[in-house]
């Protein structure tokens, strides 16, 4: 696996739960350890953009297909895993238009693609089945994933020890 950010040396995740455990303001989240990595990338950190949408992926795609400019989206797919909020094409476009990672509160699918992109991917599970396409959900709301609030513009951190979220761009010394 690869490690990537955009925004400088990767944090990683321990050092910032050393730093900031004791943290009771909702400004430090950690996202449970249901978020196994897919993607080639297994580092990523960015500030979030989010998507609300309940198997229908189109709001994903169109996220995926606008320049990412190293942001992490963030997928509140409801944690249903009965359709694919995310596949090989999608994880290929967020690679190629800047996206640091995506992280999925749901499922994604073609895990030999999800792999060889070069981008970060989180999900719940795989599942082959592909979404419906409707045109439904939100964009730029807070979302929750796994009872996590995340906001548009909260800083991401994942590596292979799990998945952090604070309220603003944060490091070990801060």
């Amino acid at each position: 696996m690869r490690t990537a950010s955009a925004h400088g040396p990767q944090v990683a995740t321990c050092d910032l739960c050393d730093v900031y455990k004791n943290d009771e303001s909702g400004q430090f989240r950690v996202l449970p350890p249901v978020f196994p990595s897919f993607g080639g990338v297994e580092s990523f950190a960015g500030p979030a953009f989010t998507v609300k949408c309940f198997e229908d992926n189109s709001l994903v795609k169109a996220a995926v297909d606008s320049p990412g400019q190293g942001r992490v989206l963030v997928v509140d797919g409801g944690g249903s895993v009965r359709r694919a909020l995310v596949g090989g094409n999608l994880a290929a476009a967020a690679a190629r238009n800047g996206w640091a990672g995506v992280v999925v509160y749901g499922a994604v699918r073609d895990v030999a693609e999800l792999r060889a992109a070069a981008v970060g991917i989180r999900a719940l599970a795989l599942m082959p089945l592909p979404t419906e396409k409707r045109n439904e959900g939100q964009s730029g709301v807070a979302v929750q994933l796994a009872g996590v609030t995340v906001r548009p513009g909260d800083w991401v951190y994942a590596d292979a020890d799990g998945v952090v979220v604070a309220d603003r761009a944060i490091h070990p010394g801060a």
